[in-house]
């Protein structure tokens, strides 16, 4: 499976995934998150946002991050020659030993929440990015909290109202975090209508083949990023 053809959900799963790894780094050393946040000089709010694989926060407060859990040398290791591939005249350019692959995998019936999650987000931060461009989206979505208010659902009635002021007010952040609540509000969203139902299938597509396992560094990524 080319990296290529889902890169953008692969991308989010892994700064998920760092994002985990970093918590549960932190929570075992036994630093909180006013102590991370002071050391790293970042706000509490940053700290949340890295831990939660927020694309948001620059890779410098990554690494800062990093380097007080004690891993800063992984992305040091990215950042130097080490994993550059060989000069073609070079005896290991010529070795035909299969070179390391990496390989990244979702189980199905593991990390279904999680997968669940993670199409719910990414389905929202295209829903997110085309809302901005145009207007016109964020109007047709308030037209549905207003239908779905008047059906006098009052098991979702709440987070519909939330929905009306998130709209009203642009506050996207509310409904891309990683909190239980935003999870809530995505459940609940009107959002997601506004998506073109191809984009909303590409979407869907995209994690259906990240379930399957993704290879990267293969040998057809390489031949495509030649």
């Amino acid at each position: 499976m080319s990296t290529s053809e889902i890169s953008a959900i692969l991308e989010r799963q892994l700064l998920l995934q760092l994002g985990d790894r970093l918590k549960r780094l932190r929570k075992a050393q036994g630093v909180g998150t006013v102590e991370m946040a002071a050391r790293a000089g970042i706000t509490r709010n940053t700290l949340r946002a890295v831990e939660a694989g927020d694309p948001a926060p620059s890779i410098g407060t990554y690494l800062r991050v990093m380097s007080i859990l004690g891993i800063g040398g992984e992305l040091a290791l990215l950042a130097g020659d080490t994993l550059q591939p060989a000069p073609a005249d070079s005896a290991a350019a010529r070795s035909r030993r299969a070179a390391p692959v990496v390989q990244v995998r979702v189980s199905a019936d593991d990390a279904r929440h999680r997968l669940q999650d993670l199409q719910s987000l990414v389905l929202h931060e295209e829903a997110v990015r085309l809302a901005k461009a145009d207007p016109a989206l964020v109007l047709q979505a308030q037209e549905t909290t207003k239908r779905w208010l008047a059906t006098g659902d009052a098991r979702s009635a709440s987070l519909w109202r939330e929905w009306q002021r998130i709209l009203s007010a642009g506050a996207w952040r509310k409904v891309l975090g990683r909190t239980r609540h935003a999870q809530q509000l995505r459940q609940a969203s009107p959002l997601v209508t506004i998506l073109p139902e191809e984009v909303r299938q590409r979407i869907l597509k995209q994690v259906r083949n990240l379930k399957k396992g993704v290879v990267i560094g293969d040998g057809e990524d390489s031949r495509e990023t030649s």
